[in-house]
C-alpha cells in the first residue's frame, strides 16, 4: 500500500498565519464597538429633534404721517460753465433764504447732487453751451404750511426750480410698530392654533420669532413747478401705512 505524505510547512510560516488572524479578529471587536454606539447615538438624535409648526403673520396698520420730504431741482444753463455756476449759486441761496424764513432748519437741508456738462448742438460738432444742476432735500415738518412753501421756493424761478418728487413718512412709527407687532403675533398664533387642530396635534411652546417690518407707500411725483405754482394745491398726506411681518416657529407637543 502507498501512503500518501503531506508536506510539511515551514515553521518560520506558521507565527505569521498566527499574527494575521489575530489582527483580524481584533479589528472586527474594535469596529464592532465603534460602529454599535455611533450607530445608535445617530438614531437618538433624529428621534430627540422636535416636530414644530411653523407659521407666518402679517400685521399692517395705517396712520397719517407727518413729515414731507421734498426733493429740489436747481437747473441752469449758460454760455461758460462759470456763469451757469453762478447763477445756479445765486437761485440756490435764494431757495435756502426762502426756507429759513418758513423756519426750516439747516440740519433738515441737504444738498444730494451737483452737475456740470456741456450742451451740444443737436449735430454733437460743437458746444453751444453749458448746464449746471443742483438737488436740495429737504424735510418739512410743519404740513399746514408744506404747500406755501413749496409754492414760495418754486416762484423764485419758475423755469430752472423744479420739484423732482416728495414722499411722506412719520416723525416717530414706534406706536405704530408696536400695533402691527401685535396684530401679526396675534394672526400667526391663530393659523399655528387651526393647523394643530387640522393635524390632530397640540400646539406646544414658542420655539422662536423673527420680525421684518416695511413701510409701505410710495413717493408722490409732481410735473413740474410750473402746475404746482398754477394749481397751488393744499399738500395732502392722507395716510401711510407700515407692516411688520413675523415668523414663528411652534413645538408640537
Amino acid at each position: 500500500m502507498t501512503a500518501l505524505t503531506l508536506p510539511k510547512r515551514d515553521a518560520r510560516t506558521r507565527p505569521r498565519a498566527l499574527l494575521a488572524i489575530a489582527t483580524a479578529v481584533s479589528l472586527a471587536i474594535v469596529a464592532s464597538f465603534v460602529g454599535g454606539p455611533a450607530a445608535g447615538a445617530a438614531s437618538e438624535a433624529d428621534s430627540a429633534m422636535p416636530r414644530t409648526i411653523d407659521v407666518t403673520g402679517t400685521g399692517i396698520v395705517r396712520g397719517t404721517p407727518d413729515v414731507l420730504d421734498l426733493v429740489l431741482g436747481i437747473e441752469v444753463r449758460a454760455r461758460s460753465a462759470a456763469e451757469a455756476l453762478s447763477r445756479n449759486s445765486e437761485l440756490l441761496r435764494k431757495v435756502l433764504v426762502r426756507l429759513r424764513d418758513a423756519n426750516v432748519a439747516e440740519d433738515d437741508t441737504q444738498t444730494a447732487e451737483l452737475s456740470v456738462w456741456p450742451v451740444t448742438n443737436d449735430d454733437g460738432t460743437a458746444v453751444i453751451a453749458y448746464s449746471v444742476s443742483n438737488t436740495l432735500d429737504v424735510t418739512l415738518r410743519d404740513l399746514d404750511t408744506a404747500g406755501s412753501v413749496v409754492d414760495a421756493v418754486t416762484q423764485i424761478a419758475s423755469d430752472e426750480i423744479v420739484v423732482r418728487g416728495l414722499s411722506f413718512s412719520f416723525e416717530d412709527n414706534s406706536r405704530l410698530v408696536a400695533r402691527a407687532r401685535a396684530e401679526a403675533v396675534r394672526q400667526a398664533r391663530v393659523q399655528a392654533e387651526q393647523l394643530a387642530q387640522a393635524g390632530d396635534v397640540t400646539l406646544g411652546r414658542l420655539l422662536s420669532i423673527e420680525e421684518t417690518s416695511t413701510p409701505e407707500g410710495t413717493p408722490l411725483p409732481l410735473a413740474d413747478a410750473k402746475s404746482t405754482a398754477e394749481a397751488s394745491a393744499p399738500i395732502e398726506p392722507g395716510t401711510l401705512g407700515l407692516s411688520v411681518e413675523v415668523h414663528l416657529r411652534y413645538e408640537i407637543a
